[in-house]
Formats: C-alpha cells, sequence, structure tokens
C-alpha cells in the first residue's frame, strides 16, 4: 500500500511567506535572500536554506540560488503558497473572535474507581500544555498508518522543533523524495528505520532522513 504524506510547513517557513508576501503587497517586489535573513533575523545561508525547502514543497518559485544578481528579488509565491497563507489568515481571525484564553478546567473525572467530584476551576490552554513559540508547531495526521499507536486521520499532533531524536520517539521526518511522513525513529546500520504502527505499511529505511520535530501531544475532536 502507497503511504500518504503531507508537506508541513514549519512557523519559520510561513514567517517567510508572510515577509514575502507583505513586501510585494507594499513595495511591488520581493525581497532578497540577504533581506529576508536580516528580518528573521537569521543568516543568509539559513534563509537560503529554508527558501530552497520551500521550492521543494511547492511554494515559491524563482531566484535559483544565493548567487544570481540579476533574480535577486524574482522571488515569487505559487498559488499553494497564496491558499496557504489565506487559510493561515482566515485560521487566526477565527481564533481572534474568540476571546476566551483556554477551556475551564473544572477538575478531574474517574476513569476506573469512582472519586470525589470537587468543582476547581481553571482555565487549559494548548499553550499551558505544549508551550508556545516558534519551536512548537501542530501539524493534521493524514493516512492510517500508525493507527497502532491509536494515531488517526484527523487528528492533531502537537510538535517540538529538533533536527535529533532518539530511538522510539514519535517524529516528523523529510524523507528521500522530499516528503514528510509521520512514523517511530530507529537507528539501524548505515540508515535509519521509519516504523509504521500499521501491518499494511512496510518500514521505511533510508540513510537521507531529516527530522522536523518530536510529537509530544496528540488532539483529537470525538
Amino acid at each position: 500500500m502507497t503511504q500518504k504524506t503531507y508537506e508541513p510547513l514549519t512557523p519559520r517557513q510561513v514567517q517567510m511567506l508572510r515577509a514575502i508576501a507583505e513586501q510585494r503587497s507594499r513595495d511591488g517586489y520581493s525581497p532578497t535572500i540577504g533581506e529576508l535573513g536580516t528580518q528573521l533575523n537569521i543568516s543568509r545561508t539559513t534563509a537560503f536554506e529554508h527558501i530552497e525547502q520551500l521550492r521543494g514543497k511547492g511554494f515559491v518559485s524563482g531566484q535559483a540560488g544565493p548567487s544570481s544578481r540579476h533574480r535577486a528579488r524574482s522571488l515569487n509565491l505559487t498559488l499553494k503558497a497564496r491558499r496557504a497563507l489565506k487559510g493561515l489568515a482566515e485560521h487566526s481571525c477565527e481564533s481572534a473572535g474568540d476571546k476566551s484564553e483556554g477551556i475551564p478546567l473544572a477538575g478531574m473525572v474517574a476513569a476506573g474507581e469512582p472519586i470525589e467530584a470537587v468543582e476547581n476551576i481553571n482555565i487549559i490552554s494548548l499553550n499551558s500544555l505544549f508551550g508556545a513559540g516558534e519551536e512548537v508547531f501542530a501539524l493534521e495526521v493524514r493516512g492510517d498508518s500508525m493507527v497502532g499507536e491509536n494515531i488517526r486521520e484527523g487528528d492533531y499532533i502537537i510538535c517540538r522543533r529538533g533536527r535529533t531524536a532518539t530511538d522510539g520517539q514519535l517524529v516528523v521526518a523529510i524523507v528521500d523524495d522530499g516528503n514528510a511522513t509521520l512514523k517511530r525513529f530507529y537507528r539501524e546500520p548505515g540508515c535509519v528505520r521509519l516504523q509504521p504502527a500499521n501491518e499494511n505499511y512496510e518500514p521505511i529505511y533510508t540513510n537521507n532522513c531529516r527530522i522536523e520535530g518530536v510529537v509530544t501531544g496528540l488532539i483529537r475532536k470525538l
């Protein structure tokens, strides 16, 4: 069975797309790689690497390399990128319309022996559970290769950005074909193994694997 994959946008990549869109809207032309690095407080090399990743995911076109003098402002957002930014903006507006900062946490409920009901109103939020900032991001799960871990299509995973993982951790990894996949990470002699949790899928063995983040939580709407 063919494994379903998806292309996550990291928070830094979203920042880059927004910076390009804002300058094109304001000035009529795109920022250079150097200007993007300055705006986002990262090196030119790091900015270039992010742009190349965005290009590989189909979000930007133009500006083939850092030495392209005559194409320095040729970065363009693709239709895919404009749709992604529109979706993010709509989601932000919906969130802004909700004045609450979380859901009331009214106490505890037993899943075993009944316990005394004690009302203790607090507020529970994603930030309080998983932290906040650019290092934390969420992805919607597509596919069923991890159902054995009780991770289903339509669930949302919470990830902490990182380039390394230890054996057995649940990770979002970019593999040889440039797509991302959710799997258990294991080191093997000469390669890594990305292990699914569904007998209909084969493990992925690769020596070309880039970790995008380690999964720290799961959200499901019943």
